[in-house]
């Protein structure tokens, strides 16, 4: 595995970032990133603990760091949220939607887990930061996808297929926003390992998946949430000023073996 950069590569001061399911793992690092990179970062999620934690982590970076408990499956919890955010940042310049039901049971349950906070969180919280975005000469959005958004999954296909809508959506959501210059993208992570993470957990109680995961990884190993924050602050940085309705895979080559 090639060493991480020494520095930060991206410059964000000055920069409003509200990330939507903040608070562990992927969530964490992209906000923990913008933070280095010398942005003003909201958080949501659900559980206080690790919110507080995630915001005292922040804060530490000397970065402005505001923290509210959201539940994305509730479209009036993420109104009040991005009211909350805004005012606390004084706008918003970058929208993350990040948020994961996890919903991988082709079950009722798991269809309207993925449906509720993987697609329509993306949505209402678009909807509720338009306004500011507008208002930003550097707006940009980037939602969470999955590279199981690309190929059928038998074990996952509620998952899958929300992922799926989320990347269309990009699509459609960058094309209605290009007039306003507000650039719409998202990242697909493959398999990615942190403490009491999906795969971590999946390392003892699914061995044989988790071995098998592996195996089909090019690079032979798992990502790591660090990896998915470098590309969502390159999507989100001056650098990809002429890049908008993407989906940008970041998975060490995962894809390519089906």
């Amino acid at each position: 595995m090639s060493p991480p950069p020494s520095s930060m590569p991206f410059d964000f001061h000055g920069y409003r970032v509200v990330v939507a399911g903040g608070s562990r793992g992927i969530g964490r690092s992209i906000a923990l990133a913008f933070a280095q990179a010398g942005a003003a970062v909201s958080i949501c999620a659900r559980e206080q603990t690790a919110l507080d934690d995630t915001r005292q982590a922040m804060a530490a970076t000397g970065a402005t760091a505001h923290a509210a408990s959201c539940d994305l499956a509730d479209g009036d919890a993420i109104a009040t949220y991005i009211a909350q955010a805004a005012a606390s940042l004084g706008g918003i310049d970058v929208l993350v939607n990040n948020a994961s039901g996890y919903g991988f049971a082709d079950t009722d349950e798991g269809w309207t887990a993925g449906f509720n906070v993987d697609l329509m969180a993306a949505v209402r919280a678009s909807r509720h930061a338009l306004p500011y975005l507008q208002a930003s000469p550097r707006a940009s959005i980037v939602h969470t996808s999955s590279i199981a958004g690309f190929h059928p999954s038998a074990r996952g296909p509620a998952y899958a297929a929300v992922k799926a809508a989320l990347n269309q959506y990009t699509t459609s959501q960058a094309l209605s926003l290009a007039t306003e210059r507000i650039r719409v993208n998202a990242v697909a992570p493959g398999s990615i390992e942190f403490p009491d993470g999906l795969w971590d957990r999946r390392k003892t109680e699914a061995p044989e998946l988790y071995r098998d995961t592996l195996a089909r990884i090019p690079f032979g190993r798992f990502g790591q949430p660090e990896e998915i924050a470098h590309a969502v602050l390159f999507l989100a940085s001056p650098w990809a000023n002429w890049i908008t309705g993407q989906t940008l895979c970041v998975d060490g080559g995962q894809l390519l073996t089906g």
